[in-house]
């Protein structure tokens, strides 16, 4: 790997995060919200138009989350490139079946991480500070999932820093855990009325996040903190009441009011 400075790689993730940012939440809006996706919406849903306001204000704060994120990218190269991280490019120094492992470990670790100091940012104390910009969006969009108050991307981005030093993590696994990270959380914020009512129609979706579980919370904010499953929410008593007999009824092919 070339050998570049702390500044390089701040510069460079910056703009690579923001790019990434405008295309995939950009194309989910554009696919979502365009004139033609309305034919799609589920008509006894609570549609509501999305306001340019808010996504400037979203924007605007994702903007501050990719300078956050960018500096985190910018000290793990350094750190590698100092040999101090646990990454490595080798497939050969761990068997290639490591790579599926260590990747959904990240995962599972990331969303305990993300339901934690998720729900600890809703304390009276904290919401103020550290959250009250991301929830602005009462109903959100694609633009709103890397909105994060600037204390809180640099919570959830120590995740990322620190990771890299606890668990053996392939460059690939890393590339892999990120893209999710960023998919998974644009489709969180698609909004109630984006997608089918039978989404997701299967056993399995019921511990999947999608937009719907999410967009409970952005109603709500005192249910459903998690990041991409619902086992936390179940655990510890966090999922609304009425999800489970509205998700069955999706998946009949019912009408469901959320």
């Amino acid at each position: 790997m070339v050998d570049h400075s702390f500044g390089f790689y701040g510069i460079a993730f910056f703009g690579i995060i923001l790019l990434r940012y405008f295309l995939v939440a950009g194309g989910m809006y554009l696919c979502f919200y365009s004139p033609v996706s309305q034919y799609f919406i589920h008509p006894q849903k609570p549609y509501q138009s999305p306001s340019w306001k808010l996504i400037r204000h979203d924007i605007k704060l994702s903007f501050f989350s990719a300078g956050v994120f960018a500096l985190a990218a910018a000290f793990i190269l350094s750190g590698y490139s100092c040999g101090i991280t646990r990454l490595y490019s080798h497939a050969q120094q761990y068997d290639l079946w490591y790579l599926g492992v260590s990747y959904v470990i990240v995962l599972v670790l990331q969303d305990a991480y993300f339901y934690f100091t998720h729900r600890l940012f809703h304390h009276p104390l904290l919401f103020r500070w550290v959250h009250q910009g991301h929830h602005r969006s009462r109903y959100p969009t694609p633009w709103t999932s890397f909105a994060f108050d600037p204390l809180e991307a640099i919570v959830q981005a120590l995740f990322l820093v620190g990771i890299v030093f606890v668990i053996p993590l392939h460059f690939i696994t890393l590339i892999a855990v990120l893209t999710t990270m960023t998919v998974w959380a644009v489709l969180n914020h698609l909004g109630l009325d984006r997608l089918p009512s039978s989404f997701p129609h299967h056993w399995l979706g019921r511990w999947f996040i999608g937009p719907a579980h999410h967009s409970i919370h952005h109603r709500k904010y005192t249910v459903h903190y998690g990041l991409y499953f619902t086992f936390w929410d179940k655990l510890l008593g966090t999922q609304d009441l009425n999800y489970d007999k509205q998700f069955d009824e999706r998946r009949m092919g019912k009408l469901d009011d959320v």
